[in-house]
């Protein structure tokens, strides 16, 4: 399969992020194309991770076909044949294409990320030590790093082009979209992390926290849009190895943080670009990592044309 850093198909591109290209299909839909770029400490590294693309698109179109009952998303396909079939002008372009692309409705994005945490980890953790809180929200005295929360918790932050999203209270979250709607994106948040949770547990996955994001169609039906519960939205804990009271193993590019965080430690990397080079070790393990993310969770491999 091909590494790709940046597709380049002959459509109208929409915008380019951190990892995805978005592409104007048609006036109704759109096309996201999952690079295999990867960032760490809001850098993006030269060297791409292979099949990293193939796995978030296809571990987010497993959830989204799962939670078709549980509410609208904006997913149409992520299988390559029926993309080129639609859109035989791309078919010079499989390359790029195949298996790393997922045709979507198009939305306009509600501009909140709606984040479920389950267990005290990542900034979280970090506010608890502070104020004792969670996203505004008191929590009881004595909790440990990567304890189990007694019931997940809604922690809402705005958007950000660059760098870290801001984590906001749900009040704040209230006074920007309205009582009804922000409701109703806290419960659906609650009901999609319910149903990934507990899929997860039947695998040997924790997930520790996750983030959505929703839109509204041109029918103004409200829609789950963007990636879904993947290794770069969320945290994927091995629940085998699950031990309270300190950091926990990721299925993510632990292996690439971890290796970037030697190098800050050691005064070879200042945590800005342009970024370090990376070892052909490390970037095998991180892909390694990712593929075993999907394999858990799917129960097959990705297969060798994804």
């Amino acid at each position: 399969m091909t590494v790709l850093t940046e597709s380049r198909l002959p459509l109208r591109l929409v915008r380019k992020g951190k990892v995805r290209e978005v592409y104007e299909a048609d006036p109704e839909h759109l096309l996201l194309v999952a690079s295999d770029r990867v960032s760490a400490f809001d850098v993006v590294m030269r060297e791409a991770i292979p099949r990293k693309g193939a796995v978030l698109t296809q571990i987010s179109a497993f959830w989204f076909e799962k939670l078709g009952a549980v509410l609208p998303s904006h997913f149409v396909t992520a299988r390559t044949g029926e993309i080129l079939r639609r859109f035989p002008n791309l078919r010079a372009s499989h390359a790029q294409v195949s298996g790393r692309t997922m045709l979507v409705r198009r939305t306009a994005p509600i501009a909140f990320e709606c984040v479920v945490r389950g267990y005290l980890t990542g900034s979280a953790w970090k506010e608890y030590r502070e104020q004792g809180t969670l996203a505004g929200e008191p929590l009881p005295a004595g909790l440990t790093e990567s304890a189990r929360l007694e019931r997940p918790i809604f922690s809402p932050a705005t958007k950000a082009e660059s760098g870290h999203d801001l984590n906001i209270t749900f009040d704040q979250m209230r006074a920007g979209l309205g009582d009804g709607l922000a409701q109703r994106l806290r419960d659906l948040s609650f009901a999609v992390y319910q149903t990934g949770r507990d899929h997860a547990a039947t695998r040997g996955i924790i997930i520790a926290d996750t983030k959505f994001e929703f839109g509204t169609d041109s029918q103004g039906t409200l829609r789950l849009i963007d990636e879904v519960m993947t290794p770069d939205s969320s945290r994927f804990w091995p629940a085998d190895r699950y031990h309270p009271g300190q950091s926990q193993p990721s299925f993510d590019k632990q292996p690439l943080r971890d290796y970037l965080a030697g190098l800050k430690a050691e005064g070879r990397w200042n945590g800005e670009a342009p970024p370090p080079t990376l070892p052909a070790e490390v970037v095998g393990a991180t892909s390694a990592r990712y593929l075993e993310a999907f394999r858990l969770l799917t129960g097959f491999a990705l297969p060798e044309d994804a």
